[in-house]
């Protein structure tokens, strides 16, 4: 099952429930006043009430302290009276309000029993002698003024009610209806009226039943249809969400991070939708970096293998013909000592370019030491392995990776194009900062060159330079003549300063005897 219908079928069953709780309550309110007959304790009241006047007139007109025995045949006679007639109580008869009393010798443990008491509880006589008889107690708390209960008496689970028979003094008896102000009288006995709880009621209790489970039963039929057609309408654009989200992760999940899921509302989904996004960018721009960092380790590999394998050949070999030019100078004939000389002075200047392209393959820790020490390190490499002076004067400047790079780079080109073209005796090295900019210089005391005839030999070198620098928004300079060195310069802007820079940047200054 699809989560559509589930959610269709989830709004159906809450519905379907709510439904169902609300029968719940109403058959917990009203079945017990269906099975128990909730009328049957007023039907007692009106019995018991009735038959205490009839009494209440009998013992006063005779002026009997307490009702006897024989009053009963009173009760007998008002229970016949014709529908016509109306009691003392002014109720008529045959509408609903007697409760049928059958007299009997024995026990009527399912049928209505009354029976009359003295003013004490004590049973004078009974309609069912063998329940209550004569002598025993009522089984209920007596009061002045009556009253009414459901409980638990000698026949089971009864509804019952008690009122007083009156014995009024002779000239005060009220008159049906019209009671006197203050009527003088005290309590002679009790008419007690008990019947089975539910009595009379459940005939009609299945059809009262039906009657309150029937409007349940309809709801509950209307609402399984258009709860299913609600739920499938409301969750359609929500399920549509969902299904592109998971198109998309599917996507993903096959290494396409170009896919946006488009974010459409401000819900919960919208915002696992902004966080699919926010991720699925943050996994591209990881995997794009790790595809650089291992396209530059590929490249650095590549340079290291380069590297060594000139070392282990080329190296190897321009030092055994160095070798062998010296020998040969030191054997040959004065004829042939000037082009051994001229052999020997070939293989040592192209040994020592070697190194400086050994130097310029060489891998430099930027990463791990940071500028200042990476600068270091391979200026102290120039001097151990080529014995070139490099005199350094290095700032702690703040540049972004990429300027810290390039400034490496700069550094290692100017002085490994001073060792293959220059011969210098000594080379310096300087990194400052100065107004929001950061200014490199190489200078060297070498043999300098024509700028304008550099093309051929020079060109492609300083051109890389000059693009490195001017990518990072610097400018770069060149200030050189034959025989007077060469100055490599440039000025970046650090990573604080805001934008590239404009106008002319003064460089640092350098001995006075370049230009």
């Amino acid at each position: 099952m699809g989560l559509r219908r589930r959610m269709a079928a989830s709004y159906v069953l809450v519905t379907a429930t709510a439904v169902l709780v609300v029968e719940a309550v109403l058959l917990g309110v009203y079945v017990p006043s269906i099975v128990g007959d909730s009328d049957l304790q007023n039907r007692l009241q009106a019995q018991a009430s009735r038959d205490a006047k009839i009494l209440s007139l009998a013992v006063s007109n005779v002026g009997a302290a307490a009702p006897s025995a024989g009053m009963f045949d009173l009760l007998t006679m008002a229970h016949k009276v014709t529908s016509e007639e109306t009691s003392l109580s002014g109720t008529k008869a045959g509408q609903g309000q007697d409760i049928h009393i059958t007299f009997t010798e024995g026990a009527a443990a399912d049928q209505p029993v009354e029976a009359l008491s003295d003013a004490d509880g004590v049973v004078v006589t009974s309609s069912a002698r063998g329940t209550y008889p004569p002598g025993t107690q009522l089984d209920v708390r007596l009061t002045r003024e009556g009253g009414g209960g459901s409980g638990k008496t000698r026949t089971g689970g009864t509804t019952w009610w008690l009122s007083p028979v009156l014995l009024f003094p002779p000239g005060s008896i009220p008159l049906a209806g019209k009671p006197t102000a203050a009527p003088q009288y005290r309590v002679a006995g009790y008419v007690y009226v008990q019947a089975p709880t539910g009595y009379g009621a459940t005939a009609d209790a299945p059809d009262s039943l039906l009657r309150l489970l029937a409007p349940g039963v309809l709801v509950l039929i209307l609402v399984v249809p258009v709860g299913l057609i609600f739920g499938l309408l409301s969750t359609r654009r929500l399920i549509g969400r969902v299904r592109r989200l998971a198109s998309v992760t599917s996507a993903v999940a096959h290494g396409d991070f170009r896919p946006r899921v488009p974010v459409t509302e401000g819900d919960e989904v919208s915002r696992l939708e902004e966080s699919f996004n926010r991720m699925t960018e943050r996994l591209e721009s990881a995997l794009d970096a790790e595809r650089t960092a291992g396209q530059a380790e590929a490249r650095q590999a590549e340079r290291t293998r380069i590297a060594r394998e000139l070392h282990d050949s080329i190296s190897q070999d321009l030092f055994s013909l160095s070798l062998l030019a010296a020998g040969m100078r030191r054997a040959a004939p004065d004829r042939l000592r000037r082009e051994a000389e001229s052999m020997e002075r070939t293989a040592t200047r192209a040994m020592r370019e070697m190194q400086a392209l050994l130097l310029e393959l060489r891998p430099v820790a930027l990463e791990d030491a940071g500028l200042v020490p990476a600068i270091e390190e391979l200026c102290r490499a120039y001097e151990t392995r080529l014995g070139l002076r490099v005199d350094t004067r290095l700032q702690e400047v703040p540049l972004a990776p990429p300027a810290e790079h390039a400034v490496l780079r700069l550094v290692q080109e100017a002085l490994s194009n001073a060792i293959k073209h220059a011969e210098p005796s000594l080379v310096e090295v300087r990194l400052a900062l100065a107004a929001g900019i950061v200014r490199v210089e190489i200078s060297d005391d070498g043999a300098g060159f024509d700028p304008s005839a550099a093309a051929a030999s020079h060109g492609m070198g300083l051109r890389l330079m000059r693009e490195r620098v001017e990518e990072l928004s610097g400018t770069f300079d060149l200030r050189t003549a034959p025989g007077q060195g060469t100055t490599v310069a440039a000025a970046l802007p650090s990573a604080s300063a805001a934008g590239p820079l404009r106008g002319d940047v003064p460089f640092l200054s350098t001995t006075g005897e370049r230009p």
